[in-house]
């Protein structure tokens, strides 16, 4: 399958509900879409990257610029069978992960398209529906904490999920425990906290949590070792691993108990896939993480919670969670069992909807080979 056009579009979609985390937040998606045109086969990857680089590194900016410069040069009028092709070709690139996840993305979309089976049945899923859970952001207190996980779990999840932060995190916990005292709940700190702080996160134990997601540094895995030897609740690694070595790594180290694998950390579906069967191999559970995608990166993210080491609710949930109108189509919806269908159509399973690309794009450009 060969490479002939791409197209790079930035754009803007409000979000329903203010997105806080304890690096910011967010009231819009700005973020990168990618078209392939493939030998009359179409595929479309999303850049997460956020508008700023809160999260890692890239930003949107320096991802269209690494797509735009060196990235698709590496590819445009060449031929790919795999997504190992594809990261072959990419194997001059370091690090902008994020840059080639949408890339890959986009190919095995399309690949999938051209030989008419689905993405998940590309990447090995076994699931026809992935179990849902729901991430919601910092709240102004926790009262209103409970009133959000309250309407969440009306709405039909089964996994609650909330940031937390100095200053956020333990009245926010005893009071949705308080009033729920038997809903998996987990917490993410996305960084906010050092080693000095594992006398209080030791008191989070009290909660029974099913996890707290990446207490210390984003970049740090010897710390999380130390501090998973004085805490009971256990660990879950997202920012540290951005390799199935990486995974390895913090797995020998006793760093974790828990992995969340998301395709843009990770540099594509095909890393996700191996760090998937090495944490299978190893008995450890993983789970799919959430960016705030469209219903293009949320297909990915669908199709790759198809396969069978996912056995923990993920952060995909329903499409109408995030965006009135969405740039692709149909929704994903959440079903009274708190289950997301699988797309069984050719490729992802979504369709761009052109009319409302074009009213949120900001910057669209083209590329050709040669």
């Amino acid at each position: 399958m060969r490479i002939e056009r791409a197209e790079l579009r930035v754009v803007s979609i409000p979000l329903i509900h203010p997105f806080e985390t304890s690096f910011g937040r967010e009231s819009e998606k700005t973020c990168l879409l990618l078209r392939l045109d493939c030998e009359g086969a179409v595929g479309w990857g999303e850049c997460v990257a956020m508008s700023g680089p809160w999260y890692s590194e890239e930003t949107t900016g320096t991802a269209r610029l690494v797509l735009a410069e060196h990235i698709l040069p590496l590819v445009l009028g060449r031929d790919f069978d795999t997504g190992d092709d594809v990261c072959r070709a990419l194997a001059r690139v370091r690090g902008n992960r994020m840059a080639q996840a949408a890339l890959e993305t986009a190919c095995l979309d399309a690949l999938a398209r051209s030989q008419s089976v689905s993405l998940a049945q590309l990447l090995g899923g076994v699931r026809t529906e992935i179990e849902s859970g729901v991430s919601i952001g910092i709240q102004e207190s926790p009262e209103a904490l409970v009133r959000n996980v309250e309407r969440e779990l009306s709405a039909g999840y089964k996994r609650i999920k909330i940031k937390i932060k100095p200053g956020a995190d333990h009245e926010y916990v005893r009071a949705v425990r308080r009033e729920f005292p038997h809903v998996p709940l987990m917490v993410d700190a996305n960084s906010a906290y050092t080693l000095a702080d594992a006398d209080r996160l030791a008191e989070l134990d009290h909660f029974a949590l099913m996890m707290i997601e990446q207490p210390l540094a984003h970049d740090d895995v010897l710390d999380h070792s130390i501090l998973a030897g004085r805490i009971k609740t256990p660990i879950c690694l997202d920012e540290s691993v951005h390799s199935a070595e990486d995974a390895r790594k913090a797995l020998d180290l006793e760093a974790c108990r828990v992995v969340n694998i998301k395709s843009g950390r990770l540099g594509g579906l095909t890393e996700s896939v191996r760090t998937h069967d090495l944490c299978l191999k190893r008995a450890t559970p993983v789970w799919c993480g959430g960016m705030l995608e469209t219903n293009i990166g949320r297909a990915a993210n669908v199709a790759l919670s198809s396969l069978p080491g996912f056995t923990l609710p993920g952060d995909v949930a329903a499409s109408a969670r995030y965006f009135e109108h969405d740039v692709a189509l149909p929704n994903f919806e959440l079903t009274l069992g708190g289950t997301i269908a699988v797309p069984e159509g050719p490729g992802s399973g979504v369709e761009v909807d052109t009319r409302r690309l074009d009213q949120v794009t900001l910057l669209r450009e083209e590329f050709t080979a040669g």
